[in-house]
């Protein structure tokens, strides 16, 4: 389902050792990004089967104006944005040549910024899971390990990104479909707040709990990506009017005297052990820096993740009610069961959900009035091996328990590298914040990559 263009020449560039803010500031490895990612894409996907669809490099299609802050960029698009001119699958069968006539908006605004777009990114089929195995273009890979899974849903974005194949990707975010792939694969993944950046293009899975974001290399290259993505949008309704922020300006500005709470009981405490022990690690590099170092219990995380993937069913299952009325059997087992699943969710429970969301938003708000930043687990296991999963709904809740809460809330959330096990997997830490505090994660995060280097550390590939 993919294709690639050799290029031959030019300088010897190894994208994967490369950040954004690297390659912008030297004129000769940024004309040379694009032709070394293709090179990569050429080398790596048939082993990591990261894109559905590589785009050829028609600069006045597909690409570019190369005049803005991402001029000569190359940025790949999970599967799930319309782009003209170019199938977006959505990881489906029933979606297999659909070919749209405009691009998503957030692909409008990498183009006019200047990024080359150089492929559509394998997805976990209609974004409905978190393992990224899909049964119709093949599971993506882990970089790390090709025995183990990515994380999904945006697996193929965050395998692109890690492998060197892409210097960012787009992603969306439902249950964390874009920071579990981040932990994953060892990459950074920004989930802003509800309605941050355009929903308008995308497919949905969950209309009120959707979000879209960047994985990226480093921290500084999603505060970019953000810098460009983020704003409001009158044609889509769930965008939001909110100010937005300068996000590179005071990106170094630290962490001295800030409020932060470490998870702590039942929740974190029965996750993986070497998970536990590298965010333990990590809250000390925080207070380390001058943060105030608080632990908390949150109650009611467990019962917010519940309330989300139950609208994440029922949303899903009413979007594709004709589909699974009609060719069941173009499903997979595994998504099919779970849009079954969601049909069979009362009104009753669905409304007890969505109060559930009104109430967890306003404990959630309430508690960062008293903390400006909570730390968790990104996911409470690395990647696990993907002959050991039968169904995805088996390791949903080891994979999403706290990354789930902050769609239902609608908080921003970032997942950083903050270590790894002894089998040599990454292992990431999320920083959750308040309404629009994108900046305030950006900001605590630049400052534990300044003082560890886990997010300088490449897949052996």
């Amino acid at each position: 389902m993919w294709s690639f263009i050799i290029y031959n020449g030019g300088m010897d560039i190894d994208p994967q050792n490369l950040t954004i803010t690297q390659a912008l500031g030297n004129e000769e490895i940024r004309r040379g990004l694009t032709q070394a990612c293709y090179r990569q894409i050429e080398r790596l996907n048939p082993l990591l089967n990261a894109f559905i669809t590589v785009v050829p490099p028609d600069r006045g299609k597909n690409q570019g104006n190369h005049k803005g802050p991402l001029a000569g960029i190359p940025i790949a698009v999970k599967d799930l944005f319309e782009t003209a001119g170019i199938v977006t699958t959505a990881g489906s069968l029933f979606f297999k040549d659909y070919t749209p006539k405009q691009d998503a908006d957030p692909v409008e605004k990498l183009k006019a910024a200047g990024a080359d777009i150089v492929g559509k990114t394998n997805t976990h089929e209609i974004a409905l899971g978190i393992t990224g195995i899909n049964p119709h273009y093949g599971t993506p890979k882990n970089p790390w390990d090709s025995s183990r899974i990515p994380g999904g849903s945006s697996s193929g974005s965050a395998v692109a990104v890690a492998a060197g194949m892409c210097m960012a990707a787009l992603g969306t975010d439902t249950g964390g479909s874009i920071r579990i792939p981040a932990s994953l694969c060892g990459v950074v993944g920004l989930k802003p707040t509800y309605g941050r950046i355009s929903l308008r293009g995308v497919f949905p899975l969950s209309r009120s709990l959707d979000h879209v974001g960047p994985l990226t290399r480093s921290v500084k290259d999603a505060a970019m990506l953000l810098q460009v993505l983020a704003g409001y949008d009158s044609k889509d309704p769930s965008s939001i009017n909110a100010p937005t922020d300068d996000y590179l300006r005071d990106l170094d500005v630290g962490i001295r005297g800030l409020r932060v709470a470490l998870l702590t009981g039942e929740d974190i405490d029965s996750v993986d052990t070497e998970v536990l022990k590298a965010v333990r690690e990590a809250a000390l590099v925080f207070e380390s820096l001058g943060a105030k170092v608080e632990k908390v219990k949150i109650p009611w995380l467990h019962e917010a993740s519940l309330a989300n993937t139950k609208l994440v069913l029922s949303d899903g299952a009413a979007y594709h009610q004709k589909r699974l009325a009609q060719n069941p059997e173009l499903f997979g087992p595994d998504v099919r069961g779970r849009l079954e699943e969601g049909q069979a969710i009362s009104t009753t429970e669905y409304e007890l959900a969505k109060r559930q969301q009104v109430e967890f938003r306003g404990r959630a708000e309430n508690f960062f009035g008293r903390y400006d930043l909570l730390l968790t687990p990104t996911t409470g296991i690395p990647a696990i091996p993907i002959d050991e999963i039968s169904n995805s709904a088996n390791v949903a809740p080891a994979l999403t328990r706290f990354t789930a809460p902050f769609n239902l809330t609608g908080l921003p959330a970032l997942s950083i590298p903050c270590g790894f096990n002894n089998d040599g997997l990454p292992l990431g830490l999320q920083l959750i914040s308040g309404p629009w505090q994108e900046a305030k994660v950006l900001q605590a995060g630049y400052a534990f990559e300044a003082t560890t280097d886990w997010h300088t550390h490449t897949a052996p590939i």
